[in-house]
């Protein structure tokens, strides 16, 4: 899955959207990575990997960051096309 665009679910950290980069154990890197950090219109993460979001304007995917490095990654799963493109065009949540 290294270079693709996956979900992955962390201990503690939350559920993040990017392009897999390394996997060492648990410890995941990311580059281009949002965190979902609340969704409307899937009933899981792995619909999102799927189908994306059928409520994009309630969501709640904050901006992308270029490269980050998460700890404790429970689950990484990829994307689809449809889900990628649906994701991508979900506004950003900032304040």
């Amino acid at each position: 899955m290294i270079n693709k665009k996956v979900i992955i679910r962390a201990n503690e950290a939350g559920v993040f959207f990017g392009t897999l980069k390394s996997k060492k154990g648990n410890e995941v890197t990311l580059s281009n990575c949002r965190k979902l950090y609340y969704w409307s219109g899937a009933c899981a993460i792995q619909q999102i990997a799927v189908d994306g979001v059928s409520n994009p304007d309630d969501c709640k995917f904050t901006i992308e960051v270029e490269l980050i490095t998460i700890l404790n990654v429970i689950e990484i799963i990829p994307c689809t096309e449809k889900a990628i493109n649906n994701i991508n065009n979900v506004k950003l949540w900032k304040i």
